[in-house]
């Protein structure tokens, strides 16, 4: 008898965790990435600001299955979706037939609509998008250091005050008052402004009133302005344009909100939910597919939206392998019952806010470590945990980041005629 054969469509926290629990005899499984290799995204702002390598939180995917003989990986991208025929598209020419189907191919940056946000502004979504940051700013103010004063503007202002807008803002401070000052005696960087800007009338919406409380006390502490309760009409080079009519001047404007569910889900030929996210049933199946799932930050359950991070991935990712099994074996699925694992942000050196599912919340140095200890934990791969760990202890010890090489590009020879 032919093995059951599952595609999965993404290598993120969703998909790897579909994978792993779908290993059984019997069952095959394909993994299909447009990179290949997994990406630790809480952690992508520390690239961004020089304190970790991009190695450092990517980890190989096909490492990770190499165990799993029942499990191979292919590189591409998905261009296509039958589900009449049961097959998917590989860069417009392979097919890879499925018997199920889990699109968990995550989020993109959106800009909502906002216009000049594309042109002009620094998203943090990908591995690229933190590493073309990095540069940015780095070339910023080596250009700062031979022009005439004022010349350069290397103001900073983050757009969001989500975990991702709160973190950046925290991190940059302390890359130019830790390091970039030492780095630049004949700059003044005492002065430098950075503006974290959110709709709303809090940071960290989503966690307990009390936590967004000390979250903006320590911003403000580490002179971290928050502009609260306006939105962003419009961004042009140098300056944010906010809704009501005021004007943050910056060099380097960094886009932390907004994100929007894979154009790949628009291959399923159903209409699509809130910001691009696909409609799902209970047990997270697409409705009239019970074959086809879909997960993670793609996904639209009925109900109360789940929020885009990594545990609702993860948890799908389990959730839709047993499904899985069960039709395989003819049993009945189950809907999804997501549970809260708490939720964490980091301001800086010693200091972060935590909240657990019992009501427990925590702030300061107790909660940093608690963030420290849990992104550790959750790291792909014993060398990036290693790595990790080691740059962590010397940034602490020693007040400086190491990441902060600029490299040339450079420009590929033809291989093709």
């Amino acid at each position: 008898m032919a093995p059951v054969r599952v595609v999965v469509i993404g290598a993120g926290f969703g998909g790897l965790s579909a994978a792993r629990a779908l290993e059984r005899p019997g069952v095959e499984v394909v993994v299909i990435d447009s990179n290949n290799f997994h990406t630790f995204q809480p952690l992508l702002y520390q690239v961004a600001t020089a304190g970790l390598d991009a190695d450092d939180i990517c980890f190989p995917v096909r490492a990770h299955l190499r165990k799993r003989q029942r499990t191979r990986f292919v590189l591409g991208s998905v261009t296509a979706i039958d589900l009449a025929g049961s097959t998917v598209t590989i860069d417009g020419r392979r097919l890879e037939r499925f018997d199920h189907l889990v699109v968990a191919a995550g989020s993109v940056s959106s800009t909502f609509g906002v216009e000049g946000v594309a042109e002009h502004t620094f998203p943090l979504k990908t591995v690229t998008d933190a590493l073309a940051l990095r540069t940015h700013l780095l070339s910023r103010f080596e250009r700062a250091a031979t022009a005439t004063a004022g010349e350069v503007d290397l103001g900073i202002a983050v757009i969001g005050g989500g975990p991702t807008g709160v973190e950046m803002a925290g991190g940059l401070r302390e890359l130019i008052d830790h390091v970039l000052r030492k780095d630049y005696p004949e700059l003044d960087l005492s002065q430098v402004p950075i503006t974290l800007i959110e709709a709303a009338d809090r940071v960290l919406g989503p966690f307990d009133p009390s936590l967004s409380e000390h979250a903006s006390a320590a911003l403000r502490a580490r002179r971290i302005t928050v502009q609260l309760g306006v939105g962003v009409a419009s961004v042009e080079p140098g300056a944010v344009l906010l809704a009501d009519g005021r004007r943050v001047p910056a060099g380097t404007i960094v886009w932390a909100t907004g994100v929007a569910g894979n154009p790949v889900g628009s291959l399923l030929g159903v209409q699509l939910g809130r910001g691009n996210r696909i409609p799902v049933e209970a047990d997270l199946s697409l409705a009239g597919h019970p074959n086809v799932f879909a997960i993670g930050d793609i996904a639209l359950p009925p109900g109360t939206p789940l929020p885009q991070v990594a545990q609702p991935a993860i948890q799908g990712g389990v959730h839709v392998a047993r499904q899985i099994h069960a039709l395989i074996d003819g049993r009945a699925t189950a809907p999804f019952v997501y549970k809260d694992k708490g939720s964490m942000a980091t301001i800086g050196r010693n200091h972060a806010v935590a909240e657990l599912p019992n009501g427990m919340k925590f702030h300061g140095f107790i909660g940093w470590l608690m963030w420290l200890a849990l992104h550790l934990v959750e790291l792909m791969g014993f060398r990036n945990r290693a790595n990790v760990l080691v740059n962590w202890a010397w940034n602490y010890l020693t007040y400086d980041r190491g990441s902060r090489l600029l490299l040339p590009s450079r420009v590929e020879p033809t291989t093709e005629k």
